[in-house]
């Protein structure tokens, strides 16, 4: 995926103000528009054109496309957003206010940072709009927590950047703090509703709301998948062998576990509703890794040499054909 520059795409330098990129912009729409440009390529450059001036026109996706920085350059291939480039950041709307065109005509690079979802808000149109109140747009943003936040509940301080014009009518970016609280059992991909902390209403109209998006902070013990949970749990050659009873981390707090003899590595056990807490508890999964001591001592090796020699009979690698 290329990457695009929206300011050399406008014609128009990083520190241009919003009118200058208005100007800028109808005056290349008007010269490649299909219906009346005799260029070649005017379809092409009408439509990136509109997805120039679709993220530049915009404060906040301005201001986080700015993010990005200077180390690419316009066509530069293997763009890939950095991850999580846009958290914390808040967007309203959560989707498009283009009246540049249809979301088809956005390119890959687009949707890799801005996505697809349509606006969920309309204003209205008509006089009345101009005198009665109306209510602000919604706003979102992704946030980051941790897994036992999800176990337990919490009340967190979350700091959320947005975005607002300077004296020159150039986006400036700005942070507010929240207060918020982490129900307990929520999962990756859902949200917390904070009602009216999205944009203010117009002519006295009510605040929109505050959508958050949950993402997990990644951990070193424990993956997700749903309301599953998922740990890599090293044992030793002779609990595998012999069988063994383990204490077992989960969010949740220690639980024995009983590991049956004669048991391989990679094994799966499962604790079932240990996973994410819910109506439907999730399931925690264990796979079991036998690890070996880093350094034998002469006596660990003397025994593993008088294992070798009365299991002199045992192939690990019969199932794949392999010949003594």
């Amino acid at each position: 995926m290329d990457y695009k520059d929206y300011y050399q795409i406008l014609g128009v330098p990083k520190q241009a103000t919003q009118d200058e990129i208005k100007r800028s912009y109808r005056k290349l729409a008007r010269k490649y528009h299909p219906d009346v440009s005799q260029e070649t390529d005017a379809e092409e450059r009408f439509k990136e054109l509109g997805e120039a001036y679709e993220v530049l026109k915009d404060p906040e996706k301005r201001a986080a496309y700015d993010q990005l920085g200077a180390d690419w350059k316009a066509g530069q291939e293997g763009f890939k957003p950095p991850p999580n480039w846009n958290d914390d950041f808040e967007f309203t709307g959560g989707g498009y206010t283009t009246d540049t065109g249809h979301s088809a005509d956005f390119s890959d690079f687009f949707e890799s940072l801005f996505g697809r979802r349509p606006s969920n808000q309309d204003y209205g149109a008509g006089v009345n709009s101009r005198t009665r109140p109306l209510r602000g747009e919604d706003s979102h943003a992704k946030i980051h927590i941790d897994l036992t936040d999800a176990y337990q509940g919490a009340t967190r301080s979350i700091a959320l950047h947005t975005t607002q014009l300077d004296d020159n009518q150039r986006p400036k970016l700005i942070e507010r703090t929240l207060n918020i609280k982490i129900p307990k059992g929520i999962r990756k991909g859902q949200s917390i509703r904070l009602p009216q902390q999205g944009n203010p209403g117009i002519n006295g109209g009510e605040a929109g709301d505050l959508y958050l998006e949950i993402e997990f902070n990644p951990h070193p013990l424990y993956s997700l998948d749903g309301r599953d949970v998922f740990l890599k749990l090293p044992i030793a050659p002779w609990e595998a062998a012999l069988g063994a009873k383990v204490k077992v981390p989960t969010p949740a707090g220690e639980v024995e576990m009983k590991i049956p003899a004669n048991t391989s590595s990679g094994k799966r056990l499962r604790l079932k509703g240990r996973g994410l807490p819910s109506q439907e508890p999730g399931d925690f999964y264990i796979t079991l890794e036998i690890v070996l001591p880093s350094h034998l001592s002469a006596a660990e090796k003397a025994l593993y040499e008088s294992l070798q020699q009365a299991a002199a009979d045992f192939n690990p690698r019969a199932s794949l054909g392999e010949q003594r």
